[in-house]
């Protein structure tokens, strides 16, 4: 049984490794990740942001996030499921967590970055009503897509 649970100190290093693992496969990662990844509390939560894992078990094996941006505007980041947990619908869990949040938060619209290596997850965004936007002024380099979704 999959359950999603919120962020806990305990899980920083799953954060981390889980996020590098895509981040490195794909040749993306950049100093604004490092710096997230190495202190996700800091960077994300204490800013009014939210972090998901994916369990199973007592296996830390999906995350997914929100960054605040600004009032009523979040990113959704670092979305993630290990390899052999992929195709169960883990993905969906996560994603459908964070629109939840956002939801509940009151949040206007939602964002992401992305780049187009990651063909599975954009047809995932797509599909939850994320729409394409020019991928101008973006923060990161290595971010050729840029996708939008108004609650």
């Amino acid at each position: 049984m999959i359950e999603i649970i919120g962020y806990e100190n305990k899980y920083a290093e799953d954060f981390k490794q889980l996020n590098l693992e895509w981040l490195n496969q794909y040749n993306l990662l950049e100093t604004h990740d490092q710096m997230v990844l190495d202190d996700p509390k800091g960077t994300i939560l204490d800013k009014g942001g939210f972090i998901y894992f994916a369990k199973s078990g007592d296996e830390i094996i999906g995350t997914a996030g929100l960054a605040k941006e600004h009032d009523g505007e979040y990113e959704l980041i670092k979305m993630f499921v290990a390899p052999a947990f992929r195709g169960k619908g883990i993905s969906k869990l996560l994603i459908e967590k964070c629109l939840d949040k956002a939801k509940e938060i009151g949040a206007k619209k939602l964002m992401l970055y992305s780049n187009s290596q990651l063909k599975t997850a954009i047809s995932l965004y797509g599909k939850y009503g994320f729409q394409h936007v020019p991928a101008v002024n973006t923060p990161f380099v290595t971010a050729d897509v840029k996708m939008e979704l108004d609650l």
